[in-house]
């Protein structure tokens, strides 16, 4: 008997503590529903999803498995969002970004939720496919193979001759830059940059190397960046594969003023490999650019001993999405540097191939240098 009362007792206390519950539940919700300050709750809630690289041909995304959420309410003040299971994340604009990271394609709930300034608040559910690849990078977007014999393809290069410093370029270098087949060309399976000792006279300026230098006439924001090359041995030269903001206003590039007009280093600079003159051993992947807040120059960068590099080919490589820039040889991390929305990397960049002569990075050339050839395998860009 006293088991019995003890368990009608236990179960009395249980059903009266649910019984509260409900009304404190039902309080809640009304207190979530009721326009208490006269207009003040959120009404007409919208919530918008992209998926990245989504399109006709491949909907669920590029397979970054990044998605970026915009909600809008009148009456709000604050927003929140929950990326299927994962915590609450506030936002005070209405806007959020997430990465899945499970692989495949897979479905994913996002809430919303929109708050007044009293506390009131209203939230709408959407499903969505999202696309995750170990690989996120796994479509080829622009690509040079180098298959080919002659000029480099028109289609895809652009060579940039206007010196634009006062008849000379940049760095100290001792070259000029020229269109001519004997300063690039492809043979057998390669693309040659050659760097050749003599004078060369362009704009009344005077100069005793002459070289190449490469614009890719694509553009690009975000992806994974492959060059496999050989690089010169002479004394003296500086190879680079590097990238430019497509906004940058030097005279003679491609892209002219299409993307904006921004100088130098407020379009920013990728340097995935560029080797001295003096140390043939090493190369190099260094960032520059100007804070796009302050106007500050900033840069950052590292090297890395590379074995043969200037008798054997390697692979130079750049990942670079909203989070980092990542520069790698032969798959060895070199350096990475975070991006942020005050650094000039969100936005398109295009590809530059060179062989400087001298100047910062070059230094002395040889006094016995004829010639040197910087090689290219191929290029590929994928997104």
């Amino acid at each position: 008997m006293k088991t019995k009362c003890r368990t009608k007792f236990h179960r009395t206390i249980m059903i009266n503590y649910i019984n509260i519950s409900l009304i404190t539940l039902a309080l809640v919700l009304s207190c979530s529903s009721t326009d208490s300050e006269g207009g003040s709750r959120p009404e007409d809630l919208s919530l918008n999803v992209m998926v990245a690289g989504a399109d006709d041909n491949n909907p669920n995304g590029d397979g970054s498995g990044l998605v970026e959420v915009s909600a809008s309410a009148s009456n709000a003040v604050r927003y929140a969002f929950r990326f299927d299971n994962g915590d609450l994340e506030e936002s005070t604009d209405g806007t959020a970004s997430h990465t899945f990271t499970t692989e495949g394609t897979h479905s994913y709930t996002i809430v919303a939720w929109a708050y007044s300034a009293t506390g009131e608040f209203i939230n709408k559910t959407i499903e969505v496919n999202v696309y995750r690849s170990d690989e996120p990078f796994d479509t080829l977007v622009f690509s040079d193979e180098f298959d080919y014999e002659g000029r480099p393809d028109p289609e895809k290069w652009h060579h940039q001759v206007i010196p634009p410093n006062n008849g000379s370029w940049h760095n100290n270098e001792l070259q000029h830059y020229t269109d001519r087949s004997v300063n690039s060309f492809v043979d057998e399976g390669t693309l040659k940059i050659k760097a050749l000792k003599e004078e060369y006279t362009t704009d009344n300026s005077t100069k005793a190397y002459t070289s190449a230098r490469l614009n890719s006439k694509f553009a690009f924001k975000y992806g994974k960046v492959e060059v496999r090359a050989k690089l010169p041995a002479q004394q003296g030269t500086w190879p680079a594969i590097w990238t430019l903001g497509a906004n940058s206003n030097e005279i003679g590039n491609y892209f002219g003023d299409q993307y904006g007009n921004a100088g130098w280093p407020a379009c920013g600079e990728i340097d995935i490999m560029e080797q001295n003159g003096w140390d043939k051993d090493h190369t190099i992947a260094h960032f520059h650019w100007g804070d796009l807040n302050t106007g500050e120059y900033q840069n950052s960068g590292d090297t890395i001993a590379v074995a043969n590099s200037t008798d054997s080919f390697h692979v130079y490589s750049l990942e670079w999405d909203e989070a980092s820039m990542k520069v790698f040889v032969d798959d060895k991390l070199v350096y990475e540097l975070a991006n942020s929305d005050n650094k000039p990397y969100n936005h398109d960049h295009y590809l530059l191939l060179n062989l400087a002569m001298g100047g910062n990075l070059g230094g002395e050339v040889a006094e016995d240098f004829t010639e040197a050839t910087f090689e290219i395998d191929y290029v590929r860009v994928y997104q």
